[in-house]
């Protein structure tokens, strides 16, 4: 283009970003002959020499459910606001994948990562490196116990006593519960909020009604509520630390010719889309999903902001119980 025009090469460049030094009539030459060669500015490549990519990096277990999917709604609008662009990136549960994401998004230059840990992560030694360089990190949904981080979270225990104390108002007496891989903050609260509200209301706890499932999906609900089904006294309610978990009882109940709730109340976590379509509708813990990824976005601003914090925060998000007919008994 310089050489078309008789131009330098810094004069077509301030032309392009309509720098007030060059006269109107030559940003008008300039870009109408832009224009005629489809001349497309490489924001990314403007960014990297300046220091500043402008792209944030998601991490997420998967995205195929209608949490992350929400979640990462909320980060795209947050971002997008801020004037970023989105890279995601899922860890498909798998510690080992999520070390190859660090490492594409490092790569990419981003300015900043938001992580939703797999359920296979137990320790937090690659993640050093992005604080290493001093790149804000913050994590959402799910953190190891024990690490001192930045993070947005739902109040997962108010999320388990929620519900539990809802199924004992149904009348519920001898309530099972689907527990997640408890390294897990997220699930490790959920249960020690359905243990409190039964304490609260003089119920005892059992540890033989409470099943530990590695991976909360439809397949590990049945197997928990046929292991359940087993005890010489059957529980009159679960709650379950997952909506998949709770689905795949379900199942098990209808193959058994129980009923749902008059026999068996049930009660997920999550909220799922297909929460408000099974038969009957299944109560379920609303986690708050966009909310947490503008949240997200906005605590990596703050620390973009900040060049870091001495002192990890966390920003901590109220559930709320959506009661379906699963759980529905008076």
């Amino acid at each position: 283009m310089a050489k078309q025009l008789g131009l330098s090469v810094s004069g077509v460049s301030r032309a392009l970003n309509n720098d007030p030094r060059i006269s109107a009539a030559t940003k008008q030459r300039v870009q109408e002959l832009a224009r005629q060669m489809n001349y497309q500015p490489n924001h990314l490549a403007a960014g990297l020499r300046k220091g500043k990519s402008k792209l944030l990096g998601v991490i997420v277990p998967y995205i195929d459910g209608r949490f992350f999917a929400i979640v990462i709604r909320g980060i795209e609008l947050a971002a997008s606001q801020a004037g970023f662009n989105v890279v995601i990136c899922q860890s498909n549960e798998d510690v080992v994948h999520e070390r190859q994401n660090i490492e594409t998004l490092l790569s990419a230059q981003v300015e900043g990562i938001l992580v939703s840990l797999s359920r296979t992560t137990h320790d937090f030694a690659h993640f050093e490196k992005v604080q290493q360089r001093g790149i804000p990190l913050v994590f959402f949904d799910r953190i190891l116990l024990g690490t001192e981080v930045n993070a947005v979270l739902l109040n997962d225990y108010a999320g388990g006593f929620l519900s539990t104390e809802h199924l004992i108002g149904q009348g519920c007496r001898h309530i099972g519960h689907f527990a997640g891989p408890q390294h897990l903050g997220i699930y490790k609260h959920r249960r020690q909020g359905y243990l409190d509200a039964l304490q609260k209301h003089g119920l005892p706890t059992s540890e033989e009604l409470i099943v530990y499932c590695d991976t909360m999906t439809v397949e590990t609900g049945r197997q928990a509520a046929k292991q359940l089904l087993h005890l010489p006294e059957r529980p009159d309610a679960i709650f379950s630390s997952s909506d998949a978990a709770v689905a795949g009882a379900l199942q098990v109940l209808e193959e058994h010719g129980l009923r749902v709730p008059q026999d068996v109340a049930l009660a997920g976590f999550s909220n799922e889309m297909f929460t408000s379509l099974t038969k009957p509708m299944l109560t379920s813990v609303d986690q708050r999903c966009e909310q947490m990824g503008e949240a997200a976005v906005r605590l990596f601003m703050q620390l973009r902001q900040e060049k870091g914090s001495a002192v990890p925060q966390h920003v901590v998000l109220e559930p709320e119980l959506c009661v379906r007919a699963s759980s529905l008994r008076t």
